[in-house]
C-alpha cells in the first residue's frame, strides 16, 4: 500500500526466516487467521502477482508453505464439533485442549471463509474451505424465526448461549464475511445469505430513526441493552459494499458525532443516556474504514474532512516516541502503553487510502477484497471455482451530490439529528474551522432539526398458518 518495495521484501525474509508455528501455544482460532493467515496469503499474492510492481526474485512459496502449515495446525479446531462449528481456541502443537470451552462467538466462527477459502484455492486442497463453509453454514441454519443470529452459541449443542442480535462485537464480521465471500469467490448462495440477514437487520435492529443498530433479543427482537460498541463502526462500509448508500450515510453520521463528542471513538457508548459506558479507544479502524468506503462511494469532501479530523485527534492524543499509544479514556485521553497490529494493518491503510486517490487500489476494477484485518486479496479469475458459470450484473444508484464541488452530506435536513442522539451540545464554527471554506451552515444550537429520512419498512404479515412478506411502501399495501 504504502510502495515500499524494499521495506516488502525485507519484511518477507524476516518471517522466512524467522517464523515457525511448532510452539507449544494456544491461539484464538479467529485471530490467528485474521491476523496471521490472512497476512500471509495476502503477501504471498503480492509476492507473486507482477501487476503491483512486488514480485521477489527468488521467492519461493515460503509464505504459502507457511500459510498451510498454520492452516493444517487450525483444523483440529474443527474435529470432534457436532455442529462443524470450531472450538475457539487450539494449541498450534498439541490440538484441542480437553478443557476448551464449547462456547464460541458468531463472528469468531463465521469469520474464516475468505482465509481459509483462498488458501484452499491456492494450495489446491479443499478442506480447509470446506470446514469454513460448513461452520459459517452452521450459523445461519440456526437463525431464529426473524432470520437473526445470536452472539454466543454451544458447538456441540448448536443451542445460543447469548441471544443478543446486533452489528457489533461477537457478530460484526459473520455479516462482513458472506458479502465479501461473494465478490471474491462469485458464488451466489452467499449474497442470497447476506441479503437475507440484511433485511433482518433493517427490520428488527435498526431502530425507527435509521440512525441507529441496537442489541436486541434474537426471538422477538425485543432492546437487550441501550450501546453501541465501537467495532459496530464497520456497518455503514459494508453498507457501502451492499449498495444501500443512504443507509450508510445515516449510520456513519452517529459514529461521527461520538468521535467529534470525545475526539475519539469508546469501545462502548450509551445512546440512552448519551455518555460513555466503556472510555477506551485501542486506535480502532472501523469509524475510518467506514469513512475510506464513503468517500470511494460519494466523492463528497465531508468524508476528507472527517479522515483529517480523525488523522489530527490521533497525533494530538495518540502520538508518542515510539509509535501511537492506545487511548484509556477518551475522557482524560490519559494513554496505555501498547498499539495493537490492527493500527497499522487497517486504521493508517485506511486512512492512508483515503487521501491517495490515485492509488492503484482506489482504482482496480476487480473483485479483490480488503479482509477484516484489511489484508487485500486481489484473486485473480483463475482460482474462481469451474463450476462457476454465471455473471450477476448488480448495480445500485450513483450517489448525486448537489452541491458538485462542495459537500451536501451536512445540508441534509436531517444530519444535524445524529448529534442530539449522542448528546452533543458544544457548537463549534461550521463544525470544524476547516469547514468554514465549504460555507456549510452551522448546526443547530437547539439541536434539533427536521425528522430524519427513513426508508419504506418492511412489515411480515400473517395470512393464517403461513408468513409471508410483504412490501409497504408510502403507506399502501
Amino acid at each position: 500500500v504504502f510502495n515500499d518495495k524494499a521495506g516488502f521484501e525485507t519484511a518477507i525474509r524476516n518471517v522466512i526466516k524467522h517464523v515457525s508455528f511448532n510452539v507449544n501455544s494456544k491461539v484464538q482460532v479467529f485471530e490467528a487467521n485474521i491476523r496471521v493467515l490472512g497476512a500471509l496469503l495476502s503477501a504471498h499474492l503480492f509476492a507473486t502477482d507482477p501487476r503491483f510492481g512486488f514480485k521477489i526474485d527468488g521467492y519461493n512459496n515460503e509464505l504459502l508453505e507457511l500459510a498451510y502449515d498454520l492452516g493444517q495446525r487450525l483444523l483440529p479446531a474443527f474435529q470432534n464439533s457436532k455442529t462443524g462449528i470450531p472450538y475457539p481456541r487450539v494449541n498450534l502443537k498439541y490440538g484441542v485442549p480437553k478443557s476448551e470451552t464449547h462456547e464460541t462467538c458468531t463472528a469468531g466462527a463465521g469469520t474464516l471463509i475468505l482465509e481459509f477459502g483462498v488458501l484452499s484455492r491456492l494450495v489446491n486442497d479443499t478442506k480447509f474451505e470446506n470446514v469454513a463453509r460448513r461452520a459459517l453454514f452452521s450459523i445461519w441454519n440456526r437463525r431464529t424465526d426473524l432470520d437473526l443470529v445470536g452472539n454466543v452459541i454451544n458447538i456441540q449443542t448448536g443451542q445460543w448461549i447469548h441471544t443478543a442480535a446486533s452489528t457489533g462485537a461477537g457478530i460484526d464480521s459473520f455479516y462482513e464475511y458472506l458479502l465479501k465471500a461473494y465478490v471474491l469467490f462469485g458464488e451466489s448462495e452467499y449474497l442470497h445469505i447476506f441479503n437475507e440477514a440484511y433485511s433482518a437487520i433493517l427490520r428488527h435492529v435498526r431502530d425507527e430513526t435509521g440512525y441507529l443498530y441496537r442489541n436486541v433479543n434474537i426471538l422477538n427482537g425485543g432492546l437487550m441493552s441501550a450501546w453501541v460498541d465501537s467495532l459496530s463502526a464497520y456497518f455503514p462500509g459494508l453498507q457501502v459494499l451492499a449498495g444501500d448508500l443512504d443507509n450508510a450515510i445515516k449510520s456513519h453520521l452517529l459514529y461521527y458525532n461520538i468521535w467529534r463528542k470525545y475526539r475519539a471513538l469508546p469501545e462502548r457508548f450509551n445512546f440512552h443516556l448519551r455518555n460513555v459506558e466503556i472510555a477506551s479507544y485501542p486506535l480502532r479502524p472501523e469509524f475510518i474504514e467506514s469513512t475510506y468506503f464513503l468517500y470511494r462511494a460519494t466523492k463528497d469532501p465531508f468524508y476528507l474532512h472527517v479522515g483529517e479530523m480523525v488523522l489530527e485527534d490521533l497525533q494530538s492524543y495518540a502520538r508518542v516516541d515510539c509509535g501511537f499509544a492506545s487511548i484509556k479514556d477518551v475522557l482524560t485521553k490519559r494513554l496505555e502503553g501498547r498499539m495493537e497490529s490492527f493500527t497499522l494493518s487497517e486504521t493508517f491503510k485506511y486512512l492512508y487510502l483515503l487521501f491517495d486517490t490515485d492509488h492503484i487500489f482506489n482504482k482496480l476494477d476487480d473483485n479483490f477484497v480488503f479482509t477484516t484485518e484489511a489484508h487485500i486479496f486481489p484473486l485473480t479469475a483463475q482460482y474462481w471455482k469451474k463450476t462457476w458459470k454465471h455473471m450477476d450484473n448488480f448495480t445500485c444508484n450513483a450517489y448525486k451530490n448537489s452541491k458538485k464541488l462542495a459537500s451536501s452530506i451536512l445540508e441534509r435536513p436531517d444530519a444535524d439529528f445524529a448529534r442530539e442522539l449522542v448528546g452533543f451540545e458544544e457548537l463549534t464554527t461550521c463544525l470544524y474551522l476547516v469547514f468554514e471554506e465549504l460555507s456549510l451552515p452551522p448546526l443547530d444550537p437547539y439541536g434539533y432539526c427536521e425528522a430524519p429520512y427513513t426508508d419504506p419498512l418492511i412489515i411480515d404479515v400473517s395470512f393464517g398458518e403461513s408468513s409471508h412478506e410483504t412490501s409497504v411502501q408510502d403507506g399502501q399495501l
